[in-house]
């Protein structure tokens, strides 16, 4: 008590985000948790039912579609969007125009900033078979045909997992560039002094500095994998729902759509439950603690 006493003032500026976090974080996640286990109604009684809701959710194919979807979607932008930025990154590094480097950071960056209906909306308009430029160009290849890459479900995924690549590159990207920059340039110039090639130095030298960055990054896209709605929601249609409908999809159709209130956050649990199994997983698999 004469610690709290004696540090009263910074207690003091601590509850102010202790309640918000109570209030909007804690209390919201109790309150779910509890509204899983019952039939969930506006109006009148909300008696338990057990694990039913889940029963239901488990049982429902269209459940374990949208969490097939998920896992392809998710793994693809996980594994094409560690791969890339890692590579733009490098790139950049060896440019040596400071200009031209400057001018490509903020051209790659600028997609993270806009939201999914604007990202969604422009990639929607540019695949277009008829006026979208992405047809025009293969056309002027010797295409016979445009391709309506957002009304095929065998493009439907790829193009999900290309756009969310596209937009999340180049924040990726400048996190790697801040890492290099890091570095410190006395191991370049005795990799020099040793005969050590470009490549060679960024393989021995420029990627093992990079291992902390790259778990980082790692764990932040493992856990939005399960997390996908946005996108799905902007840029999905009729023609290719079965192919991209993600399991925050199926949550938002069980509770808005068809006010499945328990069964909706029943399925919502499952995902928070899963995303903490994948996460210890992978935290365990890189070794993340080691550093």
């Amino acid at each position: 008590m004469k610690a709290v006493w004696r540090y009263k003032t910074l207690y003091l500026m601590m509850l102010p985000i202790l309640a918000y976090f109570c209030l909007f974080s804690f209390y919201p996640l109790i309150r779910g948790f509890i509204i899983s286990f019952q039939n969930f109604r506006l109006i009148g009684n909300r008696p338990f039912v057990g694990f039913d809701n889940y029963a239901a959710v488990l049982r429902d194919t269209a459940f374990w579609d949208a969490f097939q979807n998920t896992l392809i979607i998710g793994v693809g932008s996980l594994v094409i969007g560690f791969v890339m930025p890692i590579i733009l990154a490098l790139s950049l590094n060896e440019v040596m125009s400071t200009w031209f480097k400057k001018v490509t950071q903020m051209v790659v960056y600028l997609p993270h900033l806009f939201s999914w209906v604007v990202v969604g909306g422009m990639w929607i308009m540019m695949l277009s078979p008829d006026t979208g430029i992405v047809n025009q160009i293969l056309l002027a290849f010797g295409t016979d045909k445009p391709i309506g890459f957002m009304s095929s479900s065998f493009y439907a995924r790829g193009v999900m997992i290309f756009t969310s690549v596209w937009k999340e590159m180049g924040f990726t990207c400048i996190l790697y560039l801040a890492a290099i920059v890091s570095i410190n340039p006395a191991l370049y110039e005795a990799a020099k002094i040793d005969g050590a090639s470009r490549w060679q130095a960024v393989r021995y030298i420029t990627l093992p500095s990079l291992l902390s960055t790259m778990k980082v990054v790692i764990m932040l896209n493992v856990l939005s994998i399960l997390r996908m709605f946005d996108q799905i929601f902007v840029m999905r249609n009729g023609a290719i729902a079965r192919k991209v409908d993600v399991i925050m999809m199926y949550t938002y159709q069980k509770g808005i759509l068809e006010f499945k209130i328990g069964i909706a956050t029943a399925a919502g649990f499952l995902v928070i439950f899963a995303t903490l199994i994948i996460t210890f997983a992978t935290r365990f698999l890189i070794r993340y603690d080691e550093g």
